[in-house]
């Protein structure tokens, strides 16, 4: 079968890509081996389809439908793996085969064109949180995850590398930065945590109404994965005359339904925000820098 990765996966690798990576000229044979290895028919890739992996939509041999996902090393495919395994399809898609020796996954076929996202806004947020809530279960003994500490750690090191050079951020991360300080202080709960989680990570399912999609988990408290479900449509809520007012709202709605803390929430919803403007600026993506900066600047 012949084809190309698609454009949106190929420019966002490209942004974060280390020096000398060839993973993505590797990827056609890559997935054709990975395929060939299943005995799976392939249908077409999905497209747009994500910013860090490859998704096939394919047939197994006994015909059943499924999809074959491809990520790089850097986007921790086994550490996706292992959440998927431990939820066992409760609330998230279905993982089809153990462990594999070239990383791809192996899941349940949903509707891929069919997200919460497309419901109307309050109803695509009851539905998320809902989805949402079912992810988070305590992670098995000697897990393999990163915890919420590490990653925005590293996040913290790179947020201040780039106010060194971009001072008119400087105040924002200083903020954001300050807050991380104080949540981490004294977490109220350690769970395994969907860690990417958003309205377009949430898909029609057959055996459940909405099913969650590409993790990339991470273990802590649950106000941490919320704090990014809070900006959801944040071109919207910056193209609002009361989006700030709104945001408010939403922090009090969410933390409410889901019993979180919400100061901890509204904390994390700017560290995180701040730390995905940043990151943007950093990567060349001005226009939603601006959003996400002037989004964190409300908080």
């Amino acid at each position: 079968m012949a084809w190309e990765a698609p454009p949106r996966l190929v420019r966002a690798l490209g942004e974060t890509a280390p020096a000398g990576d060839d993973w993505l000229a590797r990827l056609p044979a890559a997935a054709e081996e990975a395929a060939a290895r299943r005995g799976l028919t392939v249908e077409r890739v999905r497209v747009p389809g994500g910013r860090s992996s490859l998704v096939l939509l394919v047939r197994r041999p006994d015909g059943t439908p499924a999809v074959l996902k491809l990520a790089p090393p850097r986007a921790r495919p086994e550490s996706e793996r292992a959440a998927l395994a431990h939820w066992a399809g409760l609330g998230a898609v279905q993982l089809l085969e153990d462990g594999t020796q070239d990383g791809a996954l192996l899941l349940e076929r949903l509707h891929p064109d069919v997200s919460v996202r497309s419901l109307p806004e309050a109803k695509a947020l009851l539905e998320a949180a809902g989805t949402l809530r079912r992810l988070w279960v305590a992670p098995p003994a000697g897990h393999p995850f990163e915890t919420v500490a590490e990653r925005t750690g590293r996040q913290a090191a790179a947020m201040l590398t780039t106010a060194g050079t971009e001072p008119e951020v400087a105040p924002l991360v200083e903020s954001a930065l300050a807050a991380r300080e104080e949540l981490l202080a004294a977490p109220p709960e350690e769970r395994l945590l969907h860690g990417t989680f958003r309205q377009s990570k949430v898909l029609s399912g057959e055996r459940m109404p909405w099913l969650a999609v590409g993790p990339d988990p991470v273990v802590g408290e649950s106000a941490f994965d919320l704090a990014r479900l809070v900006r959801d449509r944040v071109e919207d809520l910056i193209a609002q005359p009361a989006g700030a007012a709104t945001t408010r709202r939403r922090i009090k709605r969410l933390a409410e339904s889901l019993e979180v803390d919400q100061d901890r929430l509204r904390g994390w919803t700017l560290f995180r925000a701040v730390e995905s403007g940043v990151r943007a600026l950093r990567v060349g993506r001005p226009t939603d820098a601006e959003l996400l900066l002037e989004f964190a600047g409300w908080l």
